[in-house]
């Protein structure tokens, strides 16, 4: 059951010790339709078999989840009108998941969050009400009370998405000084500065792809000099410079994530494989994974797509061996494992799949 992996798995972690080992992984679901809240399954890295352990918690709307670095912890945020947000210590021996306490996310339909490094900070975006939520943890993992909320304003070129700001994701730098936060509504991928102290944010720069785009998720390139980020209007990937001493994204490039003359749906998800050669992004509608190779300056090559194997691609994540990729399919209720060419990029269905109610992220424990 996967036991590696909350944002960005490090070149340097990819290990034989990580390939061999059973590890836990952790999908949240949509509660409707019979789903209860965050499964837990095993994954083997040897054969690339899915084999469910139960319901690790039953909480409502568990769409996005974020596993520590350390494997001791998982944060899950309800998406409700009254967001929540729930911490949970994890049972590596028996998967269940044992709440430590919760707290209100402090918007409208928290959508994504993720820690910093050291554990000190837990950040929540909210899609609904557009706000940007800080939470300090305390050292058994617990969250304190809310420490700031920053609300977006404005709006972008969409009468009917972007008449309002829609935060989507949120992703920490390589040395946690900074936040890269996607609003959808207002075609902004924003830098926060990030005070880890005092747990606050302030606006530090701007990053503005298409108007119309509706930036999404974001992933940092494992040597963090570059970084991409998936639009899920237009389907495109924004490719990025990241100075890291500046906190500044430049862009450099942007690729759709579909065959030419393909209009329906929208894009969701977005990593940059551990081993740095390759970027996927998941094309819902289309019901595929985008792969793109990655040049030398960061520049992107599209090498097409890949079925999924069933409907509306929500969330993917690949496992820290980095030779398989779980995509979680939203509307179909299934997980479908393929296996990585980590020479290629080339994604093949390994035949392995698993039933879950509605799942939505999917979520290795390391």
């Amino acid at each position: 059951m996967t036991r590696r992996e909350f944002g960005l798995v490090t070149a340097g972690a990819v290990s034989s010790f990580a390939a061999e080992k059973e590890q836990l992984v952790y999908v949240g679901t949509y509660t409707r339709g019979g789903s209860k809240g965050i499964y837990s399954f095993r994954f083997s890295p040897a054969t690339g078999k899915l084999t469910e352990i139960g319901v690790a918690a039953e909480v409502q709307n568990p769409s996005f989840l974020y596993v520590t670095p350390s494997g001791k912890h998982l944060y899950a945020v309800g998406e409700a009108s009254t967001g929540m947000v729930t911490a949970y210590e994890v049972d590596r021996a028996g998967g269940k998941l044992k709440q430590l306490n919760d707290q209100q996310s402090g918007g409208n339909g928290p959508c994504h969050l993720a820690a910093d490094k050291a554990g000190k900070n837990l950040l929540i975006v909210h899609y609904g009400s557009g706000s940007v939520a800080a939470f300090p943890l305390k050292a058994d993992g617990s969250l304190a009370e809310r420490s700031a909320l920053v609300q977006h304003s404005g709006s972008s070129a969409d009468p009917s998405r972007q008449t309002g700001p829609h935060a989507h994701s949120v992703n920490f730098s390589k040395t946690d000084k900074y936040a890269v936060v996607a609003d959808l509504g207002l075609d902004q991928y924003i830098v926060y500065a990030v005070d880890a102290g005092k747990g606050t944010l302030t606006q530090h720069s701007v990053a503005k792809p298409a108007p119309g785009s509706g930036p999404r998720h974001f992933s940092f390139h494992p040597n963090y000099k570059f970084a991409y980020g998936v639009n899920e209007m237009l389907k495109t990937v924004s490719a990025f410079k990241w100075e890291e001493s500046a906190g500044k994204l430049t862009d450099i490039q942007t690729i759709s994530t579909v065959p030419d003359g393909y209009k329906e749906g929208s894009c969701a998800e977005i990593l940059v494989h551990p081993n740095g050669k390759f970027v996927y992004a998941s094309n819902r509608g289309h019901d595929s994974i985008a792969a793109f190779s990655i040049a030398s300056d960061g520049k992107l090559t599209s090498l097409g797509t890949t079925p999924t194997e069933g409907k509306t691609p929500r969330n993917f994540r690949i496992d820290p061996s980095g030779a398989w990729l779980i995509a979680a399919n939203q509307d179909s209720g299934n997980m479908v494992v393929f296996r990585i060419d980590k020479g290629s990029g080339k994604l093949t269905p390994s035949g392995e799949q698993a039933k879950v109610p509605f799942p939505v992220c999917v979520r290795f424990v390391t």
